[in-house]
């Protein structure tokens, strides 16, 4: 099968546009209410500022030209939650309020639905369309491959649907990322942050089930010393929380980092452009040609991340589910 073979079914399927529609629609929806930073000509640097809206949370207003401070679309009042969380300080007590990022995290959870709607029944039945097939295929490697090895068969039966979801999640919203107008959850350390924290609690309490409250703790430190042992527990137990750390920091400096690059090579033909027309002509195929090939690049780190968070979140929990390796 030929690319425009490929291209033809890819089109004739319904749900391919389903899925067109919800990007485009939510990218249209978070850019009518996301409060963009002033392009300044006067000063050619305030376009970075502009671009970089791309990898940085807004709240989103009701008007995102006129709106004035406080007019968001969706507050909560969450006075339970400590100050640290308060996104309103001009309003009384903790609030919660909407942004672009928890847009784009809800539709890719919508798209997990759309895409994998099919898959239950192509598996018994292997009636489906190109979607459905290429998602089943895709769900069957990640659990063949990737969780059942690290997990064994005992263990992997009950947490394949979270780490399906983990993955695809990860996946979803790396992905949007790349889409015009969108906006990357992954690039926040706060959104990478409560993925990893899901990963912390699923190495402590499936340990916990597993082994025994009292067993995974005893076992967390192997077979030393017993004047060490205080030392060893010590450094042990922190390792448990710095894993999850490094995973939050590795996807939010990737996914920030590849961005970032594609922007600032984006934003060189802007900045050049207000300072000279000529210079902003000249530069623009040297600059546009690194953006396209970063952006390539990108398309890989996008499943690539997906990969490694989901991969090592399985070599911790697996870890903790089983103490003699």
């Amino acid at each position: 099968m030929n690319f425009t073979q490929i291209l033809s079914k890819l089109f004739a399927t319904p749900r391919f546009w389903v899925i067109v529609a919800l990007i485009a629609a939510t990218s249209w929806f978070a850019t009518m209410h996301t409060p963009h930073a002033k392009l300044d000509r006067s000063e050619p640097s305030t376009v970075f500022k502009y671009l970089y809206h791309h990898v940085v949370p807004s709240k989103l207003e009701v008007n995102n030209h006129d709106a004035v401070s406080g007019d968001w679309l969706l507050s909560v009042n969450a006075d339970a939650l400590p100050a640290i969380f308060d996104m309103d300080k001009h309003t009384a007590g903790t609030q919660l309020v909407l942004t672009n990022l928890q847009l784009f995290q809800l539709l890719a959870v919508v798209l997990i639905f759309v895409c994998f709607a099919g898959v239950p029944g192509y598996l018994r039945t292997g009636q489906g369309d190109w979607i459905t097939k290429v998602f089943a295929g895709f769900a069957l490697w990640v659990r063949d491959e990737m969780i059942r090895p690290a997990l064994g068969k005992e263990h992997a039966a009950p947490l394949t649907p979270y780490f399906l979801t983990l993955f695809f999640f990860l996946l979803f919203m790396n992905l949007l990322g790349l889409t015009p107008y969108a906006s990357t959850a992954t690039a926040s350390v706060f959104v990478t942050g409560a993925m990893a924290t899901l990963t912390l609690l699923a190495m402590i309490g499936g340990g916990m089930i597993v082994q025994g409250p009292v067993a995974f703790w005893k076992h967390l430190v192997p077979h030393v010393p017993l004047p060490i042992w205080p030392i060893m527990f010590v450094v042990e137990f922190m390792g448990l929380f710095v894993k999850p750390v490094a995973l939050m920091i590795r996807l939010f400096a990737n996914m920030t980092g590849g961005h970032m690059v594609v922007l600032s090579f984006m934003g060189l033909i802007f900045f050049f452009g207000m300072q000279s027309p000529v210079i902003g002509a000249a530069s623009s195929p040297l600059a546009l040609g690194f953006a396209v090939f970063i952006m390539i690049i990108e398309s890989f780190v996008a499943l690539l991340q997906a990969f490694i968070f989901t991969q090592l979140s399985l070599l911790f929990v697996a870890s903790c589910l089983h103490p003699e390796h």
